[in-house]
């Protein structure tokens, strides 16, 4: 591993020069112009109330060496707490505003980062880990709130540098130019700091995206990793990510550990010369004892912002680096690009597939010159083994990956010249595990139509096993699904999957049916339920069962990319083709035959003992 450890960026992470990044972050603290304006005044009366104090402790040490009074130490000392309590009032309102516009940023910058994230086709998460996007859109955007205060603290410093420069100007200006003397070596080796820091910090968040990622797929897999005894191999995967992302925080550390002495030394070298020159100057009368006073007072106030500035260059730097990071993801160009945003008609559902390339990567061809033709309301299965394409031509149907050549049609009109939301609209998507959200049954099934009433939902649900498999829910549909429908069977999950597109009326069903096996009650509900779908919808299926497959308006055979049968199931079995190799290899066993064939083989088993 390398000094910064060896942490690749994502494919589509951008460097952006710092001008780019205010220039960007600027656009966001837009709206809240007149809260921002509030704070620079907030910002310049707080930096005048901090002069007051040294200048008041300057005026009281002449006072005290000319002439003490009583009623002047008094006034002093009135006049010391009103500026503090007004300091205080100031700031407070400050800090409030403060927090508010930052806020409302991280929020818009949250809602755009996570906006772009949904618009992403599904190629985006194949090729990226989505922890590491989580870690984008939660962890990097709460790195550059954090910044933000930390800058505007440092700005409300640095306002107190500038009056108190004024201020000192007026009193001696040979020992202020000696005060500015030193500011740009200090800001020299700031700089220097800056780009090391900028290095190590954007290491920093990349690794901490790996620890994300790595809790995330864990979690999500544990029921796996238990089922397989492999919790003890998880947890060291976890460790070697931990123990990376302690590695390059620790080199961080010290790197960034270095910026506070080395300015301090600066600093210290600095008030030891100016302590000498303003004594020597007080003894000879060149100076009075409160200008002296108030030179080395103004010295470490001076000094401190730049300091701040310098050693909070990690954390500024981090802020950055995170930023950067949201804004790669934001802009980060989509692979599924429309032509136009033509508004979506009523689709009858007619499918076209015109000489249609398509591939994953330039290594692997899926789809080559693929026409097919699919009428409207028409029911398709597609069969073929493992990689002859069947999932891709569902896929580009649903518009979540590009071809690369060719045209897939709709109703007659390019697939890319549609409205994509209204598209899919009209699109019932069943995958093979269905995924269920946190929530009730009702609601799982309302999701493509949250207007959907619960009186349409059980009318609905009861047209499949006269409503039998509401029974079998502990609470019907105000049953908790639990996380992912971990609370129901897969056979549950599959018909609340299809109650969900029947709610939904699309104008194409896309089915990918599940391997799992169901009880036959269940299956049988299954089964009811997607003759409700296939009545209205064309339906493109991916097809695992015998009965599905029988039912099927026309049976499309695939082998690498290419149609090399189609027909109806009898039909094809007459051809003794790939169909019927397949139909004996994987559909036979649920037929009827093969059911008969096998209780007369049991019957003679117990017959022979």
């Amino acid at each position: 591993m390398s000094f910064f450890g060896n942490l690749d960026p994502e494919a589509y992470d951008r460097t952006y020069s710092d001008r780019q990044i205010l220039r960007r972050m600027a656009r966001y603290f837009g709206p809240h112009r007149r809260d921002l304006l509030v704070i620079v005044v907030g910002l310049t009366l707080t930096g005048a109330l901090e002069v007051v104090f040294p200048l008041s402790i300057s005026r009281g040490v002449n006072a005290l060496a000319e002439n003490p009074s009583q009623s002047f130490f008094i006034g002093l000392l009135a006049l010391v707490l009103v500026t503090g309590v007004i300091s205080w009032a100031v700031n407070y309102l400050r800090r409030r505003l403060t927090a508010r516009i930052i806020g409302n940023v991280v929020y818009a910058m949250r809602r755009d980062a996570f906006n772009a994230t949904m618009a992403h086709d599904l190629s985006f998460y194949d090729e990226y880990r989505s922890g590491r996007i989580v870690s984008r859109i939660t962890s990097d955007t709460q790195e550059f709130a954090q910044v933000a205060t930390l800058v505007v603290d440092t700005v409300s410093q640095m306002t107190v540098v500038v009056i108190l420069v004024g201020v000192l100007f007026s009193i001696e200006w040979r020992m202020t130019l000696g005060l500015l003397a030193a500011t740009p070596v200090v800001m020299f080796m700031a700089n220097g700091f800056r780009r090391l820091a900028r290095r190590v910090t954007r290491q920093g968040n990349r690794v901490m995206a790996d620890v994300n990622a790595a809790v995330q797929e864990s979690v999500a897999g544990i029921a796996v990793a238990k089922n397989f005894r492999q919790e003890a191999a998880i947890f060291a995967q976890f460790t070697g990510v931990n123990a990376q992302s302690y590695t390059i925080n620790v080199r961080r550390g010290f790197v960034i550990s270095n910026v506070f002495p080395v300015l301090n030394v600066v600093a210290g070298f600095t008030m030891s010369a100016l302590t000498y020159a303003g004594g020597l100057a007080a003894g000879s009368g060149a100076i009075s004892p409160g200008a002296w006073y108030l030179f080395l007072l103004s010295v470490d106030r001076f000094f401190f912002p730049f300091i701040n500035l310098a050693s909070f260059m990690s954390q500024i730097q981090a802020g950055l680096s995170a930023t950067e990071r949201v804004f790669a993801l934001i802009d980060a160009e989509p692979v599924v690009k429309q032509t136009a945003d033509e508004p979506v008609p009523a689709l009858r559902g007619e499918i076209e597939f015109d000489h249609l390339s398509f591939r994953y990567s330039q290594q692997e061809t899926v789809l080559a010159d693929f026409g097919l033709c699919i009428g409207p309301g028409e029911t398709v299965a597609l069969v073929g083994h493992t990689g002859a394409g069947k999932s891709s031509i569902a896929k580009l149907i649903a518009r979540f990956y590009e071809f690369q050549s060719g045209r897939l049609l709709i109703d007659g009109k390019d697939i890319r010249t549609f409205d994509l939301r209204g598209y899919r609209r009209q699109l019932g998507i069943v995958s093979q595990v269905p995924f269920l959200f946190s929530g009730t049954v009702a609601d799982n099934i309302r999701y493509a139509r949250p207007e959907a009433t619960d009186a349409e939902i059980e009318a609905l649900a009861c047209q499949v096993g006269h409503g039998d498999w509401l029974a079998t829910l502990p609470e019907g549909l105000a049953t908790d699904v639990g996380e992912r429908g971990g609370r129901l069977s897969m056979g549950q999950r599959q018909l609340v999957a299809l109650m969900r597109v029947l709610v939904q009326r699309p104008a194409i069903f896309i089915l990918d049916e599940a391997t799992a096996s169901v009880d036959p009650f269940t299956e049988e509900q299954i089964q009811e339920a997607l003759d409700l779908i296939l009545g209205r919808s064309t339906a493109i299926i991916i097809a695992h069962r015998l009965s599905t497959v029988r039912n099927a308006d026309r049976i499309i055979v695939l082998r690498q990319g290419q149609i090399i049968e189609e027909g109806s199931h009898d039909a094809l079995l007459a051809q003794g083709g790939h169909y019927a190799e397949l139909y004996n290899t994987y559909f036979r066993h649920q037929s009827l035959e093969a059911i008969a064939e096998y209780g007369q083989y049991r019957a003679a088993a117990v017959s022979a003992n």
